[in-house]
């Protein structure tokens, strides 16, 4: 009997299980057992079981017989490496933060963007106690979740429970804390919600919880939030350079290949600490799913990664997942607003919140048919409740569980069609784009989004004056709430009301290459622009980061050279080239002579940088410095002499503007900076560019969004500490994967911050390692493959 098909009869039950173990090589075997004898047996995991096979980097490959043991197996082996990253967010969820913490600490960010552990408890507690979960558990698929993913909701939670009634938690972060307990499918499904709102509801979390009713005295002036300054915060909260995410991918057609298959090149840009960290597997259900790559944590799937036959990444996209509703208030009532004339009641939602040492808080939350009242979408966008307006939010990704079914979907796929079918089929991506590849040799990208159906014309019509400066500029409408003729409309390919239908998504097939760097749709292929769809999903004919101009000069370059491989993806990943310093540096440097005649070093530094951003590259630090100065106190439309043309994206707007304010004291500024850290001039960038990890420096290579490099790094300043001295997001679980006819994807993957954040566990910063010597995984998918791992451990695991 084939191996695939002898696992596939012993993943049925527990006891055939341990059998496996005889069928490898004894020397590679590791005990099962873990001496408890099954003690703390809970009804929830009767009977399930799945095998773990460890390769290399604490890489585990899970066999089972079904969703609910591949989910058993799953939310084991995600426990055995982040059990208190896990833990920390499932107390999120619950809104049991202040309990343990207290109210005013800061949460990770992860999940939400509450500034407090008090807001972030009024949230989501409001969403536990208005059951809002378990209604969507309960809608029918393909609105609801599927049957298959319940089960490996069931499993994970079964299986991550498992592991903490047999194993001591070792990771300082929360050994021996109160607040690490069992969690149920319902918890794993609220994880999932927060995931999927983290555009909408997510963003909007301070908002929501701290809007009340106005109390202003009799002839008060009316607070009215200016159209003008609105519309420049809501540019710059949507804006990519100021997001915590975001990513690079492209996908290259046969045309451009060695051997006409396709190749895929998967980077995105994470947090490297939290709960929204990747975390890889590959999850095997022999004869149904053999998927391999990475998981954001909490998740029971794979949301980034490839299969014999497919390969797909995901960008975080420019469409708007949430809109607002401007309420014209009942005169005398502020908790009543009107449509079409008539008064409708808002409808109260008290939340009480137990809170560490104190007294538990109780506020109330207020509803409306569009969604709940917001305060503001963050300290810098106000929207003030008077007694004439209030604002209710728009999240149509409040009622959309369906994303893991889209990834799980994608792990069955066979082709770039499965993969679109896929997305016609569950409609469930709140925040990203996909591109991906196949062994046919397709490409594919699709802006296939959650996003409230607001068309052009429908804003047009139906914004108010606040909605007319808001909409053009950053994509976020607010429409007239006193009009029912203003309700978002339905398509009739969607499966929810209220969003657009796959036929109105931004799609492209088969061209030479598709890419995308975090901006809109427009240059998804440079000659092949997309038009021709709603503002909501991002802007055409604008200036694009320089991320997205130095990415499409690479992959078109590599395009036009053609006999790609997977070689080529992985060089293009380490190149480190830093545009700005291409289109910059030399400007910079000759100015600098006559603007800085007394400082001859700074000039001859900029000037003799190789422009790029290696751990060797000297120079790089000083105009890193430089470069973040100048485009924070220079406009953009200031920084260049040549302004930006339609017509030619790619290579406007250039040539920098040495004239321009600020030019002169940002180097003045940067330079200074770096001598009162006693940092030299032309030190590499890795001796003060680098992360920590158990005592020991390891430099990391890379740059900041603003310089454009396809490797993104942002780390954190410290000048006295030595310089950037850890790595708040950037590149994170990075895929380059190809085919050559055989059985077997040929893939190389990288976790740049390595499987766990336990710092005594083996796996906690080897791959840090290989990031920095910019060293790569040699993927491990057939079986044959697994089962010569020099690092193959065994492990059965039970309820």
């Amino acid at each position: 009997m084939h191996l695939r098909t002898r696992l596939k009869h012993l993943a049925l039950t527990g006891a055939a299980l341990a059998v496996v173990t005889a069928s490898l090589p004894g020397a590679a075997v590791a005990d099962s057992g873990d001496g408890s004898g099954g003690r703390g047996h809970h009804p929830s995991d009767r009977g399930l079981s799945a095998v773990i096979r460890y390769t290399e980097y604490g890489v585990p490959h899970i066999v089972a017989g079904d969703y609910a043991n591949l989910g058993f197996g799953t939310g084991w082996a995600q426990a055995a490496d982040q059990v208190c990253t896990l833990a920390d967010g499932f107390l999120t969820v619950n809104g049991e933060r202040s309990r343990h913490f207290g109210p005013d600490a800061a949460t990770d960010g992860s999940l939400s963007s509450a500034a407090t552990n008090l807001s972030s408890d009024l949230y989501f507690r409001g969403v536990k106690d208005a059951g809002t979960v378990e209604e969507l558990l309960a809608t029918p698929a393909p609105a609801g979740p599927s049957r298959d993913l319940k089960e490996l909701m069931r499993g994970w939670a079964a299986g991550y429970n498992a592991w903490l009634r047999k194993n001591r938690i070792a990771d300082p972060a929360c050994a021996g804390a109160d607040w690490v307990r069992p969690v149920s499918a319902l918890d794993v499904a609220r994880r999932g919600f927060a995931v999927s709102v983290l555009g909408g509801q997510g963003r909007a979390v301070d908002g929501i919880t701290a809007a009340r009713p106005p109390a202003a005295a009799p002839g008060a002036p009316v607070q009215v939030p200016d159209p003008e300054r609105t519309a420049t915060a809501a540019r710059e909260l949507f804006a990519a350079e100021n997001a915590t995410m975001g990513s690079n991918a492209v996908a290259f057609s046969g045309a451009t290949t060695a051997n006409g298959r396709g190749l895929l090149l998967g980077n995105p840009h994470y947090p490297w600490q939290g709960g929204r960290r990747f975390w890889q597997s590959q999850q095997t259900i022999p004869g149904e799913l053999n998927v391999s790559g990475a998981s954001l944590l909490g998740t029971t799937v794979v949301n980034i990664g490839f299969n014999d036959k497919v390969a797909w990444s995901h960008t975080v996209a420019t469409g708007v997942p949430l809109n607002l509703h401007q309420l014209t208030l009942s005169p005398g009532d502020p908790t009543s607003y009107l449509v079409d004339g008539r008064p409708e009641r808002m409808t109260p939602r008290q939340v009480t919140v137990p809170v560490k040492d104190g007294a538990p808080v109780t506020r109330t939350q207020w509803w409306t048919r569009y969604g709940p009242v917001v305060g503001g979408l963050g300290p810098q966008l106000p929207l003030p409740w008077t007694t004439t307006t209030a604002y209710a939010l728009h999240d149509p990704n409040a009622v959309n569980l369906r994303g893991s079914d889209t990834a799980l979907g994608f792990g069955k796929a066979r082709s770039t069609q499965d993969i679109a079918d896929t997305l016609r089929r569950t409609q469930g991506l709140p925040w990203v784009n996909t591109i991906a590849a196949d062994s046919a040799g397709h490409s594919y990208f699709s802006q296939s989004q959650v996003l409230p159906r607001i068309t052009d014309e429908l804003a047009a019509r139906c914004s108010t004056p606040l909605g007319r400066a808001t909409y053009p500029s950053s994509g976020v409408a607010v429409l007239d709430g006193s009009r029912s003729d203003c309700a978002l409309g339905s398509d009739p390919d969607a499966v929810q009301p209220g969003v657009f239908g796959p036929a109105r998504m931004p799609v492209l097939r088969d061209t030479p290459y598709v890419g995308n760097s975090n901006d809109s749709a427009w240059l998804t292929n440079a000659d092949r622009p997309l038009t021709g769809y709603e503002r909501i999903f991002g802007t055409v004919a604008t200036p694009r980061s320089l991320r997205t101009r130095g990415g499409v000069e690479d992959v078109a370059a590599m395009a036009g050279r053609g006999g790609l491989t997977v070689a080529d993806l992985q060089r293009q990943q380490f190149a480190n080239r830093a545009p700005a310093g291409d289109m910059a540096a030399a400007d910079a440097a000759k100015a600098c002579a006559s603007t800085l005649p007394s400082d001859p070093e700074v000039c001859r530094v900029i000037g003799a940088w190789d422009r790029t951003v290696d751990t060797d590259s000297r120079g790089a630090l000083l105009f890193d410095r430089f470069w973040r100065k100048f485009t924070a106190a220079v406009k953009p439309a200031d920084q260049w002499k040549v302004p930006f043309s339609p017509a030619d994206p790619v290579r406007t707007p250039h040539t920098l503007n040495t004239a321009a304010p600020g030019f002169a004291k940002a180097l003045t500024d940067a330079a200074a900076e770096l001598r009162a850290a006693g940092i030299p001039l032309d030190a590499p960038l890795g001796a003060h560019q680098f992360v920590v990890r158990n005592g020991q420096r390891i430099p990391v290579s890379g740059g900041t969004e603003s310089l454009g490099v396809w490797n993104k790094t942002e780390a954190v300043w410290d000048a006295a500490g030595g310089g950037y001295v850890e790595v708040a997001h950037g590149t994170s679980h990075v895929q380059a994967v190809g085919w050559d006819g055989g059985r077997c994807p040929v893939a190389r993957t990288l976790l740049a911050y390595s499987q766990s954040s336990n710092p005594g566990s083996p796996y906690y910063s080897d791959q840090t390692r290989l990031y920095a010597g910019e060293r790569w995984v040699t993927s491990r998918f057939c079986e044959k493959d697994i089962l010569r791992s020099p690092a193959l451990r065994v492990v059965v695991v039970r309820g």
